[in-house]
């Protein structure tokens, strides 16, 4: 394969900056679960796309922010490792947020964590916000960091993310595809079934649950008829959480259960029997076989 171009290009940015929406839009499919809620993405999931001759490997990681407790702690040093090994790494910073505390912490720390790197700066959701305050935004950044690129980008909407895909294959190393031409994803059937029951689960439940649970694919199983049985367990801390996953009647995590069944059914292109199962674990916040499942490492979280 002479002449191909391949490389990492890892996505950073605080929680909630639209990484998971720009993945989906660069891949052209949903690989990364989105939601409304912040820190939706625990582990490093890779999306992947062709630009021409070029294979990008996206890296999409957990959002950086100030750790309280194991699992955050795990998540930001994956955030971090993912930077730093990457290729080429694209900050998010939202555009109607600005400058933030957060957004100078990053800053910060990609002098100190990833040298010699190309460093490429995408202000996203311009929609939110006039153009005027835009290039007010973009010459305060690059006042405060040599980006390599600036990028206006509406990840949502598309606006400029042709763009940005186009620029950073041109400027990825030569070298042989690490990857079938037709795959999207570096993520196991298994944990991409698991994210999708915990979307669905997040987009339904309010306030601290959502971070409060996890959930694992038990059973993987292919039947003769083409179809695939799925078993998961949806771990929570405690009985009351029980309750309120369930819901009345059990309307709740049935209601989740056809969504996540659906959108399964959509992604792998046959039917789907889907198994969902609530168990009570009051340390699976400290359980280092809960923090592999998620493809995380339990002593980046100590």
């Amino acid at each position: 394969m002479a002449d191909t171009k391949c490389g990492y290009v890892a996505l950073i940015g605080e929680p909630n900056a639209g990484k998971s929406t720009l993945l989906n839009k660069m891949v052209g499919a949903k690989v990364s679960i989105v939601t409304h809620k912040v820190q939706t993405t625990r582990a490093r999931i890779r999306g992947i796309t062709m630009e021409g001759d070029t294979q990008i490997v996206f890296v999409d990681t957990p959002g950086l922010f100030r750790p309280r407790r194991n699992l955050d702690r795990a998540m930001v040093t994956a955030a971090w490792t993912g930077a730093a090994d990457a290729d080429m790494v694209v900050l998010l910073v939202e555009a109607h947020r600005g400058v933030t505390e957060g957004v100078k912490a990053i800053l910060e720390a990609l002098r100190e964590r990833v040298q010699h790197r190309p460093i490429v700066l995408a202000i996203n959701k311009i929609d939110r916000v006039k153009s005027d305050k835009l290039l007010g935004l973009s010459t305060e950044l690059n006042g405060l960091f040599d980006f390599t690129a600036t990028y206006m980008i509406s990840a949502e909407k598309g606006h400029g993310t042709a763009d940005l895909k186009k620029w950073l294959a041109g400027e990825l190393p030569d070298g042989p595809w690490l990857y079938p031409e037709d795959q999207i994803a570096d993520l196991p059937l298994r944990l991409l079934a698991a994210e999708i029951t915990r979307e669905k689960l997040t987009l339904r439940l309010h306030q601290e649950l959502p971070y409060q649970l996890t959930v694992e694919t038990e059973k993987w199983t292919d039947r003769k008829d083409g179809s695939v049985r799925v078993d998961q367990l949806i771990y929570v801390l405690r009985d009351g959480h029980k309750g309120i996953l369930l819901g009345p009647k059990g309307e709740t995590i049935k209601s989740v259960s056809v969504a996540s069944r659906q959108e399964l059914k959509e992604f792998l292109g046959r039917e789907v029997h889907l198994f969902l199962q609530v168990k009570v674990r009051p340390k699976w916040l400290n359980d280092p076989e809960r923090f592999t499942e998620m493809g995380l490492n339990f002593k980046d979280g100590l």
